[in-house]
């Protein structure tokens, strides 16, 4: 029995042969284990896997939360972009319409100016005439003046050389003439 020293005292109350047996012991001790297993199941369930199910739907409403307002951000981005090319679009118009105005204006400006400016040249042209016009005269009557004291100087020469009628008839007569053409020149 020197072998039977080292086996466990629950063998040693079997009688020899048996290993298991399915007797009321048996029976018992594979329902407090089947006891013991559901309890641990149940204490596990309700301090484990409730608290990892309720973390785990509590996540799932978290990444549904931001996808929902991905899609909302997405959705207000792309009306914000709609805005925004539409802003542009009115503002390339509304230039566009300036262009044109400003266009148009420089168009008015231009031949409002051409039309003032031929207005001062043609005034000027007019002054510049009567000018002309009061200079032929003054040199007409400087002239008039010059040629009756050349007159008068010749006329005075001729009754000192004692001309004749003869000579001063001509000479009246060419001098009269040289007049007219100095008139009618001017």
């Amino acid at each position: 029995m020197s072998h039977l020293n080292h086996m466990p005292l629950i063998f040693l109350s079997e009688p020899a042969g048996r290993v298991f047996a399915m007797d009321m012991q048996t029976l018992l001790s594979i329902g407090i284990n089947l006891f013991n297993i559901a309890l641990l199941a149940f204490v596990l369930s309700k301090l484990l896997y409730n608290p990892v199910r309720n973390f785990m739907s509590d996540r799932a409403l978290r990444i549904k939360t931001q996808l929902e307002s991905a899609e909302s951000d997405s959705q207000a981005a792309v009306a914000l972009k709609l805005e925004y090319e539409q802003k542009i679009s009115e503002i390339n118009i509304q230039r566009d319409a300036i262009l044109e105005e400003a266009a148009k204006l420089a168009a008015d400006n231009k031949t409002r100016i051409l039309a003032e400016t031929k207005l001062e040249v043609e005034a000027l042209k007019s002054r510049a005439a009567a000018e002309i016009e009061g200079e032929r005269a003054h040199a007409r009557e400087e002239m008039r003046g010059a040629i009756i004291e050349i007159s008068a100087l010749m006329a005075e020469k001729m009754i000192s050389r004692s001309v004749d009628a003869e000579t001063s008839g001509r000479l009246f007569d060419e001098t009269m003439f040289e007049l007219e053409e100095t008139t009618w020149r001017s």
